[in-house]
C-alpha cells in the first residue's frame, strides 16, 4: 500500500511513508533507505537530511499527528459536563478511535510499537503533554472512590486499552476478518474503560498498595 503524494512535501511524504513501514515491521524492522524508496524519494539521505536522524524520524511521526487530535478534543471536550465521566473519557478517546476507522492511518499500530521502546509521554511537545496532563487530572478528579496512588495508573491503563483494542480492530479490518459494528465498538469500549477506571479495588489490591506506600514510593 503506498501513500498518495499529491500535494505532499518531502517531509510528510517521509513521515507517513515511514508511519506505515514502522506499524507493520517494528521500528527495528525498515532500513531508512527502504523508506526513502517507497516514499518515492531518489535522495538516499533524505531521512537525515529531513529529521537528522532514525529518531529525528520518529518523533517527527509522533507529533504529526497530535495538534488535529489535540483541536478535536477541545471541541469535544467544551461540550461535556465536567462531572460526567463518560463524556470526559469519550471526548478524550473518541479522535483516536476515529483514526482507526481510516485505512491510510497507520498511527496507532505504530504507536504500539512506539510504547515498546519508550514513554511517549517524554517525547511530546510541551503544548501536547500539557494537554495530556490536563486529561489526566480531570479524570483522576473524578475516581472520587478509587485510592489516589492507583488513579494515575488507572488512567495510564485506560489509554493503553483504548490504543492496543482499537489498533487490533484496524488490522482486522485490513485483513478481511469481522469485526463489531463501529458503534457498538466505541460504546462497548467506553463501557469497558469506565469498568475498569472506577472497579472497586479488591482487598488484595488495597493490600498491595499499602504495602508498597509503607516502602516510601509515590
Amino acid at each position: 500500500m503506498s501513500i498518495d503524494r499529491v500535494g505532499l512535501s518531502a517531509k510528510q511524504r517521509l513521515v507517513l511513508t515511514a508511519e506505515r513501514l514502522y506499524a507493520v515491521h517494528g521500528l527495528d524492522g525498515v532500513p531508512l533507505r527502504q523508506i526513502v524508496a517507497e516514499a518515492g524519494m531518489g535522495n538516499k539521505t533524505a531521512v537525515q537530511y529531513h529529521f537528522g536522524s532514525k529518531e529525528g524520524l520518529i518523533q517527527a511521526i509522533l507529533v504529526n499527528r497530535l495538534d488535529d487530535l489535540d483541536r478535536r478534543r477541545e471541541l469535544l471536550q467544551a461540550r461535556v459536563p465536567a462531572n460526567n465521566l463518560r463524556a470526559v473519557v469519550e471526548a478524550h478517546q473518541l479522535p483516536l478511535i476515529e483514526l482507526a476507522e481510516d485505512d491510510n492511518c497507520f498511527y496507532l499500530p505504530f504507536l504500539e510499537q512506539l510504547v515498546r521502546k519508550v514513554d511517549p509521554m517524554l517525547a511530546l511537545p510541551a503544548s501536547n503533554l500539557a494537554a495530556e496532563n490536563a486529561y489526566y487530572e480531570r479524570v483522576e478528579e473524578l475516581l472520587t472512590d478509587v485510592p489516589i496512588p492507583l488513579r494515575p495508573i488507572r488512567v495510564r491503563q485506560a489509554s493503553a486499552t483504548a490504543l492496543h483494542t482499537c489498533a487490533d480492530r484496524q488490522r482486522s479490518r485490513l485483513v478481511g476478518s469481522p469485526v463489531p459494528p463501529y458503534a457498538l465498538h466505541v460504546s462497548h469500549l467506553l463501557d469497558s474503560l469506565i469498568a475498569a477506571l472506577t472497579a472497586k479495588p479488591s482487598r488484595e489490591t488495597r493490600s498491595a498498595l499499602e504495602a508498597w506506600i509503607a516502602t516510601g514510593q509515590d
